[in-house]
């Protein structure tokens, strides 16, 4: 517990479901709520990195499209006009707090050839050492799903990612769930939070099944998956709820916030 208290470096994964409203289109409300927190984390001498959702929604809302597109190359186009929109709004509001935010797209290429992953690494240490603001996304307008090996899936394996890249000492995903239940608790009211997953059993992957979000291409079995493989990597993970952002604060004073899944014991 002490080491997630003292974390210096830290990614924070936040979810399409924690930037918008119901509605889809995106909550200014909670993104500047998430920014101030955020901020003030690194006002206390912490690094952040972000690794945000959100592009294809912001996408929509600039073009006045009715929903979001089904067809892929609709959707490509969303993110490419979203992620300029997205960026201003991060921009403007950690501009506001003093702080100032680079953008950094990313391919399942630029992580897996060794030349291209030792630029990433050197990038991200550049803007932490001169004090910016990573936000991380992948690069959706080249990123095409007919070919898999060239693509993150989704933005839990993409935080995961950045983590290692990074060497973070701590993995935050926000999502729309507290946190892991030992059931769905969509389905039932009486479902028990997880505070501290020592051991990725198949009782804990059983919990997780199901328990997904409308507005997120992920569920908890996406975030599991990340749990894994962060934790293998010595990087613990929490999964906690984005619509309290005043929650991150107690992570840092140990205090329990949403599920906290420690790193494997090395043998």
């Amino acid at each position: 517990m002490e080491d997630v208290r003292c974390a210096h470096r830290i990614v924070v994964k936040i979810g399409t479901s924690t930037l918008t409203h119901e509605t889809g289109r995106l909550n200014l409300r909670q993104i500047g709520a998430l920014c101030r927190v955020l901020a003030d984390i690194k006002n206390e001498g912490r690094e952040v990195v972000i690794v945000s959702s959100g592009a294809i929604a912001a996408g929509v809302a600039k073009l006045k499209l009715p929903e979001r597109p089904k067809e892929m190359r609709l959707k490509q186009a969303a993110a490419a006009v979203g992620q300029c929109e997205l960026m201003h709004i991060y921009d403007n509001f950690f501009e506001e707090y003093g702080h100032t935010v680079a953008q950094v797209l990313l391919t399942r290429d630029d992580v897996d050839t060794p030349e291209r992953r030792q630029n990433v690494i050197n990038t991200f240490e550049s803007l932490l050492e001169m004090g910016a603001i990573p936000i991380v996304n992948e690069n959706d307008t080249v990123a095409v799903d007919e070919i898999k090996d060239h693509t993150f899936g989704e933005n839990d394996t993409l935080s995961v990612v950045v983590a290692k890249i990074c060497s973070a000492d701590l993995l935050i995903i926000l999502s729309d769930i507290d946190g892991l239940y030992d059931e769905n608790p969509r389905e039932n009211p009486n479902a028990r939070l997880i505070p501290v997953v020592y051991e990725l059993t198949d009782r804990i992957r059983h919990a997780a099944a199901g328990a997904g979000t409308e507005r997120g291409s992920g569920g908890m079995v996406t975030k599991l998956v990340a749990a894994e493989e962060a934790t293998k990597a010595g990087i613990p993970m929490i999964i906690t709820n984005g619509k309290s952002p005043e929650l991150l604060y107690g992570i840092f004073r140990n205090e329990p916030v949403g599920t906290l899944f420690l790193p494997t014991p090395v043998s």
